[in-house]
């Protein structure tokens, strides 16, 4: 590409190192989540949401967990006012849940905005105004000072709005829009000088968000400008310091970790990252991130399935498939060699009894939001292999098929799904299984079958045998009745096989349960063939395990 070079960095690092954030491994608490979803989400879609779906989508956020949600912009339209009103005058919001509207520094819009509030408990007052090089030079076409003096004057009017309404337990914000392309000591100076308005305390603290609102560097730079704001601060003891990046880098979510560890706060963000361009911050990357770690999120995603139906119901977006935990992929495994680990450590997983999470290639426990081992994780196409189609029999319809007999499975089922050209259900892996081994007796079968204990520990076997049309009288004496069979049928046929290896299992869990037998020949051109067996009879579904090996050669 040739115009590159027309490119710069347009962000600013910090005046002095500001490097503690690397020395720490692991995030240890959850942040405080704010959803704007109803806002900064809203305002990205195609088809911005009705007044029903946004109470909708609010009461669905309350249930998830969000303690404080921006519901918009107020005073910059009616839909938006009308929500808000609609909220306090029915009583929606719960006590314990505090909504967040935004503002620009002009006295008729905070005044709307303080009417539009009236009579809600638990308020945010979110005020913002640009302050990059960019915005500063292009846009407003303003000094430092003058931006500066936007800031201040709008913390002045909301404190003089907020007294006049003593029933109301307001929480100021402040965010310098553009934060990550304005000066870091000139971002410092301004938030400073808003704070001394605001004179937070401990039981009004003062949230200061430090939005990337472009993301413009890589999240290292990000996270040691987070934390020369968090080192330079006043009143920080009382100050909540917000992080709101957005995904234009696709960095959102490495942002909001890294300026976690850099002294942030709180996050702003949305599910599933929607937002203007590339996208807000993904709350559920983030916060199931941290409970792969070991750490509550204080969020319920358990029900991942049914967030992202109403996620997209809400939207009208779609969750990719790739979407990190809500994506329909984001557990399938359908390479051989993962299929067969993943199988491979469930079984240790319950073998050993393990409560500690540890499976090859699964991150989480899919269960523990809401997804299954058998839909979501084994799929079969035809990169699978033996460990992950033996698996799903096993979980789904009880056959522990022998390892080399799983081998020869997977290539049968690897046919067919490269023939087909798609993807196989559990229930066609099944129906491959059961056509091509199990109870087969084409073109032989054991129609009767008679033995008799011998004096000298033998077994006799006399059989009717069927090959094709033709009936068959044979008998043959055997270390066992599948011996003796055996060599009965190799007699009668003319064949020659070895037997090497013989398997059973209970198939059902009742205690009228079929058995389940499994043959393997070695034949005299070096070929191997399987047979499976069932019956409420161990010994005829041995038989049938036999029969139905001998008729796969």
């Amino acid at each position: 590409m040739k115009n590159h070079k027309k490119y710069h960095a347009g962000y600013f690092m910090p005046p002095e190192e500001c490097l503690d954030w690397v020395k720490k491994d692991r995030i240890t608490k959850a942040p405080i989540w704010c959803s704007v979803d109803l806002r900064d989400g809203n305002q990205a879609l195609i088809v911005p949401m009705s007044l029903e779906e946004k109470l909708d989508f609010f009461k669905y956020l309350c249930s998830i967990g969000f303690k404080e949600i921006e519901v918009g912009f107020p005073a910059a339209s009616d839909t938006e006012y009308e929500f808000l009103r609609t909220l306090v005058e029915k009583d929606l919001i719960p006590d314990d849940v505090t909504v967040q509207v935004l503002t620009q520094s002009r006295e008729h819009i905070i005044n709307k905005t303080f009417e539009a509030v009236k009579g809600a408990k638990n308020v945010v007052i979110h005020l913002y105004n640009s302050t990059s090089v960019a915005q500063r030079e292009q846009v407003f076409k303003k000094s430092k000072d003058e931006i500066k003096a936007i800031a201040t004057t709008g913390a002045e009017m909301i404190v003089k709005y907020a007294d006049a309404m003593p029933d109301t337990h307001f929480t100021f914000e402040y965010s310098p829009e553009s934060f990550t392309g304005t000066e870091i000591d000139y971002a410092l100076e301004i938030c400073n000088a808003v704070i001394d308005i605001w004179k937070p305390r401990k039981d009004r603290k003062t949230i200061i968000n430090l939005p990337a609102t472009v993301s413009m560097s890589m999240p290292h730079v990000y996270a040691s400008q987070i934390e020369y704001m968090s080192k330079n601060l006043k009143y920080r003891e009382n100050v909540v310091l917000s992080l709101h990046p957005h995904n234009d880098r696709g960095t959102a979510v490495a942002d909001c970790e890294l300026g976690l560890l850099a002294g942030g706060d709180r996050i702003e963000g949305t599910l599933f990252g929607n937002g203007e361009r590339t996208g807000n911050a993904d709350i559920i990357t983030v916060a199931m991130n941290l409970y792969s770690h070991g750490v509550d999120p204080e969020l319920d995603f358990s029900d991942m399935p049914y967030l992202v139906k109403k996620y997209e119901e809400f939207t009208d977006m779609k969750v990719p498939p790739r979407q990190p935990y809500g994506g329909e992929l984001v557990f399938a495994a359908f390479s051989g060699s993962h299929q067969d680990a993943i199988a491979k450590g469930m079984t240790y997983r319950k073998e050993h009894h393990q409560h500690r999470w540890d499976c090859p290639y699964i991150p989480i426990d899919p269960h523990d939001i809401h997804r299954t081992y058998d839909a979501d994780v084994i799929r079969i196409n035809s990169q699978s292999g033996k460990g992950g189609i033996g698996f799903l029999l096993q979980q789904n319809y009880g056959y522990n098929p022998p390892p080399h007999m799983r081998e020869q499975l997977g290539y049968r089922v690897k046919e067919v799904s490269d023939h087909d050209h798609k993807e196989l259900s559990v229930q066609e892996v099944l129906e491959v299984f059961e056509d091509n081994y199990v109870n087969n007796t084409n073109p032989l079968s054991v129609t009767a079958a008679h033995y008799t204990q011998n004096n000298d520990g033998t077994i006799s076997a006399n059989l009717t045998l069927r090959e094709g049309s033709r009936m068959i009288q044979c008998g043959a004496t055997g270390n066992g009745r599948l011996d003796a069979v055996a060599n009965a049928i190799e007699q009668a046929a003319g064949m020659d096989f070895t037997l090497i290896h013989y398997s059973e299992h209970a198939l059902d869990p009742d205690t009228d349960s079929r058995a389940c037998s499994y043959v393997g020949l070695k034949w005299p051109d070096g070929n191997e063939t399987w047979g499976c067996g069932t019956h409420t009879d161990i010994i005829v579904a041995g038989v049938r395990a036999l029969v139905s090996a001998i008729n796969n050669h």
